[in-house]
Order: structure tokens, then C-alpha cells, then sequence
């Protein structure tokens, strides 16, 4: 069966990793901190790795007019 991206909430603890994400971020200077974004996304595509998956998950982040 093939996989589509997953929008309902999966995470058990969502508030644990918003501070982990929180944490990771702190006293970076605005640079580091999207070039911490940009790795941990690559981690996580190569994680998921399904590009279908890859690219339903970029079209749902893209801004609307």
C-alpha cells in the first residue's frame, strides 16, 4: 500500500518536541538557526524517504496566496 503523508497529530508528547526544537534553536544567531533547519529537514526526508510522501509534504507547507 503506499504511503501518503501523515497530517493527523502522531506525536505522543508534541509539547516535549516543540521545546526540544525550542532548545536547539536557542542563542543561535538568525544564520545557524536556518542552517539548523535546513539539516534537521534533510534528516528527516532522508528518513522518510518516499518522495511521493516528500512531495505531498512540500506542497502542504507551501504558502497560499
Amino acid at each position: 500500500m503506499p504511503e501518503h503523508l501523515r497530517t493527523d497529530p502522531g506525536l505522543a508528547a508534541p509539547d516535549d518536541f516543540y521545546a526540544a526544537l525550542m532548545e536547539l534553536h536557542r542563542d543561535l544567531a538568525p544564520e545557524d538557526s536556518t542552517k539548523v533547519n535546513a539539516k534537521l529537514v534533510l534528516l528527516l526526508a532522508n528518513h522518510i524517504g518516499d518522495m511521493r510522501v516528500l512531495r505531498e509534504a512540500i506542497d502542504a507547507a507551501r504558502p497560499k496566496p
